[in-house]
């Protein structure tokens, strides 16, 4: 059995050939500033449209931090948009990596669900939310490795940065392993 792909490519995340991009959402899933602002654009109203009809676990909130919901990619070459809320860093001790790895399973959980062979990640909470590049880096690859190793699919997992110093945190810790 081949071991699935883990590649870093440097770009935008919405114009990818995969099955699922991965949203880095709020807790609204109603679209944002940065990459979730960028995914609802591409992808066009009838996302936005999917997302108000996903109910709401709490008012205003579709999907708590950690957590994962699917939808469909509507104009995006994604067949799929998976939308996890990762975690405002606030010094690491109230349980950010936690959180932070919860969103890697369970958007990778519902890539099986949905048989999805290639997924791509963009460098969730390292935006606004202010999650330190290198700990999210190191939390994504782990967190990817153990769902993979587990079950691997799916069989190529994209970590997207918007930069080549992401792209950097990412590629030293894959060709360190």
């Amino acid at each position: 059995m081949n071991e699935p792909c883990l590649e870093v490519l440097v770009g935008d995340i919405t114009g990818l050939a995969v099955d699922a991009i991965v949203n880095a959402a709020n807790e609204s899933l109603l679209g944002g500033g940065g990459v979730d602002g960028a995914i609802h654009r591409a992808a066009g109203p009838g996302l936005l449209a999917e997302c108000r009809r996903l109910p709401e676990v709490r008012p205003g909130v579709r999907c708590p931090t950690g957590e994962a919901r699917i939808t469909s990619g509507h104009a995006l070459r994604a067949r799929f948009v998976v939308h996890v809320v990762g975690p405002v860093w606030e010094g690491g001790d109230d349980g950010e990596p936690a959180l932070l790895a919860a969103c890697y399973r369970n958007a990778l959980r519902l890539a099986r669900e949905r048989d999805i062979g290639s997924i791509a990640f963009p460098a969730i909470s390292c935006g606004v939310f202010g999650y330190p590049r290198d700990r999210a880096a190191t939390v994504a690859i782990a967190s990817v490795r153990e769902v993979l190793s587990a079950a691997p699919l799916p069989r190529r997992v994209v970590f997207c940065c918007f930069d080549d110093a992401m792209a950097r945190e990412y590629r030293a810790l894959l060709d360190g392993s």
